[in-house]
């Protein structure tokens, strides 16, 4: 019924319902048709009727164009939300691969593409050199034998390597009056560049081999590294690292190189130094600056820092103080250096002298010169405006750790991993 709701079955007994129930609604008093027929008006459009059966026919028609539209309605929103849930997949779906397009490229950026390591480089690299051109397959074959063996025994070939390079250093400034005050060095450090097994990736390694260049002079460090008396080879290196993440050190880290370097070319930083050397019984800590503090963007606390662990243990007021100190492994986002001096200017400010990995050993070589006018250490010279990366974070040594302090730094490790990851 359209006035109060009631079920009846369509026909006389809605008539009848109609009639006794609604009937006062219905009529209209009064009206005539001149036959003296009764009226009836649509309780929904005013439409007057002069017959029951018409009116309900014509009720039914408003209750079905009713049903209508409220279908209509129901089926447009079940579409509206069915677009809405295609709409949401094909766009979870692009955001995945995306994500596994980005994931991919990063993979590739640090090497963790499974696309093979030092090895596998150098190969391809000179059979490139030999297409075109620039290497005879002889040479090809010659330096093939010899990288071969070297990487068997676990050593550096030694073809990207310049010694002397601090001594040259130390004697240039014993004459050079004209802007420099002061400048401390460290112990000797040879300096080693990127090969064509490791161009793009071995800055890490690199630098390692320049430090550990250093303390293999110091014999401080004896003891330490008696079972590594020679410069190792990019992936013997590798394999000394994850010879301490076997040990325990830094769980979370190996797990983010799912606890396997060989055989890639994956970046390493200042983490990985510091559990190689800890794991080697070597005394160092990681400083992060991880903001700048200057308003313009530099580090100048990084230079102080630097400044007090060359100076520290200098006495007197010489110009040039050739310390004990090792070198400093300096790394920022997507590369690493290491620091090897510091010089103090006449006006006060300081500058960094770093062995870049990036530079080339014929560069390197011409420190060496006895007519060095200084012009050649714009190759190492680094100025407060020149370090402007968000972050930097250095690795110091400092001396030997016993194995009380080994095992409590391993300790330490694996507690902040825990406290770490859930």
């Amino acid at each position: 019924c359209p006035f109060c709701g009631t079920a009846v079955v369509v026909g006389q007994e809605l008539e009848a319902h109609l009639r006794t129930r609604h009937g006062h609604l219905l009529g209209i008093p009064g009206a005539d048709m001149g036959g003296g027929e009764q009226l009836y008006e649509c309780p929904m459009c005013s439409l007057t009727c002069t017959d029951i059966q018409i009116l309900e026919e014509h009720v039914d028609l408003h209750l079905e164009e009713h049903n209508f539209v409220e279908d209509g309605n129901i089926r447009d929103l079940e579409l509206a939300q069915q677009l809405q849930t295609e709409e949401d997949k094909r766009q979870r779906s692009e955001e995945e691969r995306r994500e596994r397009e980005e994931f991919k490229k990063l993979q590739k950026q640090y090497g963790l593409d499974n696309s093979g390591g030092y090895k596998q480089q150098f190969l391809k690299n000179m059979e490139r050199e030999v297409d075109r051109g620039r290497m005879q397959p002889f040479e090809y074959h010659k330096r093939k034998t010899d990288m071969m063996e070297c990487l068997a025994f676990g050593i550096d070939d030694g073809k990207t390597k310049t010694s002397g390079v601090i001594e040259a250093l130390c004697k240039y400034y014993q004459n050079e009056n004209k802007d420099v005050r002061h400048v401390w060095l460290s112990t000797g450090v040879d300096h080693f560049h990127s090969s064509l097994g490791d161009k793009g990736w071995g800055c890490g390694y690199r630098n390692f081999q320049m430090l550990l260049s250093s303390l293999l002079q110091n014999s401080l460090y004896n003891d330490c590294l008696r079972d590594t008396t020679v410069i190792p080879s990019i992936p013997k290196i590798q394999s000394m690292i994850e010879d301490a993440w076997r040990e325990g050190f830094d769980p979370r880290g190996a797990s983010h190189f799912n606890n396997r370097l060989q055989g890639s070319k994956a970046w390493i930083g200042a983490c990985e130094i510091y559990s190689l050397l800890t794991s080697l019984r070597i005394k160092c800590q990681i400083i992060d600056f991880h903001k700048p503090t200057d308003p313009m963007g530099t580090h100048p606390h990084l230079f102080e820092w630097v400044l007090r662990y060359y100076s520290t243990d200098s006495e007197g007021g010489a110009k040039v103080v050739c310390t004990s100190k090792p070198p400093i492994y300096l790394q920022h986002q997507g590369h690493s250096r290491t620091i090897v001096g510091i010089e103090e200017r006449k006006n006060r400010t300081l500058c960094l002298l770093l062995f870049d990995p990036g530079c080339s050993s014929q560069e390197m070589q011409k420190l060496l010169k006895q007519n060095n006018d200084g012009a050649t250490l714009r190759l190492l010279r680094k100025y407060v405006g020149s370090l402007k990366e968000k972050q930097y974070q250095i690795v110091a040594v400092d001396g030997v750790l016993s194995s009380e302090e080994k095992a409590a730094r391993l300790h330490a490790s694996q507690i902040l991993t825990s406290e770490k990851i859930p």
